[in-house]
Order: C-alpha cells, then structure tokens, then sequence
C-alpha cells in the first residue's frame, strides 16, 4: 500500500513535498515522493490524503486509558484534591467498568493519532482494552505497600499479574512492566524490590517522582494532604511511625532506594528537580515523560524540559489520566507544552520541531523501542498517521511542522495505522470491539458517578 500527501514529516530527516510511504506485512518499505514510489511500485493499492502531513504515530509516555470515563467530572482543583477525589469515585466501578472506560480511552488515543501508549493501571484493563483494540504499549503494572510487611506479598501479587498479562497478549506489540505506587503510598522498600524484579526479569520500569510540591513536602518534611494524619484513616494498619520526614528531593529519596538500578526506568513529571537531581538521572540513563497539560491543570508546575535536553536525557511526552485533561490529544500536549515552556524559559525558545520530535522518536527512545517506531525510516513499524491541514485555521501552511504542532488538534486527525493495519479512518473504526456498544456501556457507566 502507498501511502500519499501533500507533506511527509519522517522526524529523522526534512519533511518531503508530496510525499510517499510505502507498506507492506506491517512494515516500512520506502519513502519518497510520491511520484517516484508511484512510478517504482505502478501496481500498488494508493491511499492519497491530499492537503494533509504523513507522520510517525504519536507515542504516549503516560496515560490511564481506563480512567476515561472519569473525565469531566472534578474541576479546578490542586493536585491533592484531585486525586483524592479521584480514588473516591474510582471505589464504585467494578472491573467490567474500568475495561470499557479503558476501550473508550483507547478509541479516543486512537482518533487523535497515538499509536504507542505507556499505561499505568493496577486492574490490568489497559492490558486488555490495548491488546484488543491492536494498539502498540507499555503496560505497567502498578504496585504499593506502604506497610513494609505487606510490600512482599503485594510483590508477589504483581509478579503474578505480569506473567498472567504477558500470556494474553501480542508481545511484538504489547511489553509489561513495573510501577511502584506514588512516594506517597508506598513504602520505599518497594522501589528496590521492583528494580531487583525488574533487572532480574528485564522488563521495564515507571515511576512518578516529583510532580507536584505537595508530593516534594511529604518526602522532604512529611507535611502535606499525603501526610501521615490521613493514613489511619485511608490505608488501615501500618507501621507505627509509617512516615519520617528524608530532608531530601523525590528523586535522591528514590535513587537512596535503589529505584533506579534496573535497565529501562522512565521518570514521569519531573517538576520539582534539582541539578543534582538531572545529573543523577543522567548518570543512571533515566528517561522522562512530561505531562504539560496536567502539570499546568492541577497546579503542579511547570517541568524543566531544556535542562533536560541540554542534559542529554531521553524526553518525551505523556497526557496522563484524561479525568484530569478531559481528552487524550498529543496535538494538545505539544503546543500547551511549548507555550509553556517559551513562557517561563524564554532564553531557551522552545521550537515546534522539538516537540514533534518528542511526540515521536522523543518518546520512542524513552521506551527504548526506537528501533520499532517514531519515525518514517525504511525497516519500522508501520505506525503512521495523517493529519489533515486543509483547514481555515491551518491556511496557508507554509510550514507544515509548525501547523500541526500550532494550528492543529486530535480531531484533525484523518487516519491512525499500528503496524501496517488501519485501525482508525475519520469516523470509521477498524478495530476488534464494538463501539457502539461500548459508548452505551459508557454512559451506563457515569450513572454510578453522579
């Protein structure tokens, strides 16, 4: 199959004017121009898309896809309250629920051109919804114990899951790995059983470090909402005292542990890091998924994506759990990301082009399959998109890196391919469950919430 546009944006090289991909058994072939593949392969089925960008499908560092039915829900909240609130209301959905919200989280990465998800679940939903939908993802299974003589058996319980969800699923499409709790639910003897796990089993690793102030309090003070008033209360019995004050940041808290001492540890926020702290990640290979959008939604701050870069670290971009963004779009994550980060770094003017490299290979080489996906390079995966930019808020385009990255939204998006087979075409589905179904099953479903 040809895959034709007015623009191509392979991310490894210049963009081509009309060009071309070629596909075949799920996998790259060529590239070019259009009228050169067109004359080097004449019998090949073409799909032209017109006045519309070929690019690389949009990896997503982190998200919770089952948390999708949650959206719209809390509103101008902090952090804490937010997430509070959140796990209230997640106590009155049972697993048929958070499957068909994590479906409906799918459909919609999808329809906005993510092609790789790096999901962070507990129920195993994600697992499921992602393996049936024919999606590319890191599933990581989530695990935490504050109580230091349950953090064994909440162990075993994940190793069991991981072996359970690595049976189920396409392992040329789908990885498991590892997820300790957030600081503040978990013991931080956790964080060393999960790297031992992790190094022993080669399976990759996530953890959420320093994302907000109030997390940075409880590790540094042991003052915050996190704090141990609230843990008789919402985590029953646990050691007495459960929580001392480190005096230290998130990130040194972790590395103390030893979080950081497996082969595929991806950090994701990183708002609140010192530049002892960037050297350390640097040191241990970490890479970073930034989530500017929720970030900037529940008060949390703004990360500091040029030191990052300047550093040498692997960055990327996550849209996180959609109950808090309302909407799973990449578009989105990138421009509100630049504008942000031009904002309160003006001396390192971010570019449009950076954040489409982080939207891609950026968060290809953060999951350290870069050698699969994230760009339009002859031998990848065919996980390509197109984006339309016939639009009157995309005219003229005269740049078409910065009018996807500047004008466009998920909803310009016309087509989403995972590995060769067209799984979204505007409004159209191609995928193993049915839709309608699962949006009845959805509103069904927010009764519960109300």
């Amino acid at each position: 199959m040809l895959l034709c546009a007015q623009y191509m944006l392979p991310i490894t090289s210049e963009p081509i004017h009309n060009g071309a991909v070629l596909v075949r058994d799920g996998v790259i072939r060529d590239v070019g121009t259009a009228a050169m593949l067109k004359l080097r392969y004449p019998d090949e089925e073409t799909s032209d898309y017109g006045q519309a960008a070929l690019l690389p499908g949009f990896v997503d560092l982190h998200t919770h896809l089952e948390n999708a039915v949650l959206r719209g829900i809390v509103h101008d909240v902090p952090y804490a309250t937010w997430i509070m609130t959140m796990r209230e209301l997640s106590a009155k959905l049972d697993v048929a629920d958070w499957y068909d919200s994590a479906i409906l989280g799918g459909l919609e990465a999808l329809s906005s051109g993510i092609t790789t998800v790096a999901d962070i679940t507990a129920s195993g939903a994600s697992c499921t919804a992602t393996q049936k939908l024919g999606m590319r993802s890191v599933i990581y299974r989530e695990v935490g114990a504050m109580d230091r003589r349950r953090v064994d058996f909440a162990m075993h319980q994940a190793e069991n899951d991981l072996m359970h969800w690595r049976e189920e699923v396409d392992s040329s499409r789908v990885t498991i790995g590892l997820s300790p709790s957030a600081v503040f639910a978990c013991h931080p003897e956790m964080f060393r059983k999960v790297a031992q796990f992790a190094k022993k089993e080669n399976v990759p690793v996530a953890l959420r470090l320093a994302g907000d102030r109030e997390e940075c309090d409880f590790v540094r003070y042991g003052s915050s909402p996190f704090s141990v008033h609230s843990m008789d209360t919402k985590r029953g019995f646990v050691e007495i005292p459960p929580w001392l004050p480190t005096g230290t940041t998130p990130v040194n808290y972790a590395l103390n542990w030893g979080a950081f001492e497996s082969d595929n540890v991806m950090m994701v926020h990183g708002v609140y890091v010192s530049g002892h702290d960037i050297r350390k990640l640097k040191e241990y290979d970490v890479s970073i998924a930034s989530c500017p959008r929720i970030n900037a939604q529940l008060g949390m701050g703004v990360a500091p994506l040029s030191e990052f870069l300047n550093n040498g670290l692997r960055v990327g971009l996550g849209t996180d759990s959609p109950a808090a963004t309302d909407s799973t779009d990449m578009i989105a994550e990138m421009h509100i990301g630049m504008l942000l980060q031009r904002a309160v770094n003006s001396r390192e003017f971010m570019q449009s082009e950076t954040m489409l490299e982080m939207a891609t290979m950026g968060g290809a080489r953060a999951l350290k399959i870069d050698d699969k996906v994230g760009s339009l390079d002859v031998g990848k995966q065919a996980d390509v998109i197109a984006v339309d930019l016939s639009g009157s808020h995309q005219t003229p385009t005269t740049d078409p890196v910065s009018s996807v990255v500047n004008a466009c939204n998920g909803s310009d998006v016309m087509m989403t391919m995972v590995a060769g087979k067209v799984l979204y075409e505007k409004n159209h589905w191609h995928v193993g469950v049915e839709v309608a179904r699962n949006i009845a099953r959805v509103i069904e479903i927010r009764s519960k919430l109300r």
